[in-house]
């Protein structure tokens, strides 16, 4: 896959991301959470989902240094009443893996395996 150098205005269609709080009273204990909807027209969508695929087929190890240097990682910025509606938040989609190091963020935390988990039959 070819590196973009320049970027921006990836998104075609109508894209709508936005994060909203909730909050639950469950036997007077306040329960408080995020979401984050991500909502557009089949355009719009299939957009999101080529940059997707960009992303996640893009060698960073191909890209000269003086575009994604040792350590850093590919990420695009989708921008309110640019790539997205009016409504949206600034949006930033990105690899976890950096170049050269092939290291993760040190606040990322994974998600627990389920499918290696092995259940007993009863």
């Amino acid at each position: 896959m070819k590196y973009r150098s320049n970027k921006g205005f990836e998104i075609d269609g109508h894209l709508d991301i936005k994060v909203i709080e909730n909050e639950d009273d469950f036997d007077g204990e306040i329960t408080k959470w995020n979401e984050i909807l991500i909502h557009g027209d089949s355009e719009g969508l299939k957009s999101l989902a080529k940059q997707l695929v960009y992303l996640a087929e893009l060698d960073q190890e191909d890209v000269d240094d003086k575009y994604l240097p040792i350590g850093s990682r590919e990420h695009l910025h989708l921008r309110p009443s640019l790539e997205l509606s009016k409504s949206s938040i600034e949006t930033i989609i990105g690899r976890l893996d950096s170049k050269g190091k092939k290291e993760f963020p040190s606040n990322y935390i994974p998600k627990d395996d389920f499918k290696k988990k092995k259940t007993t039959p009863n």
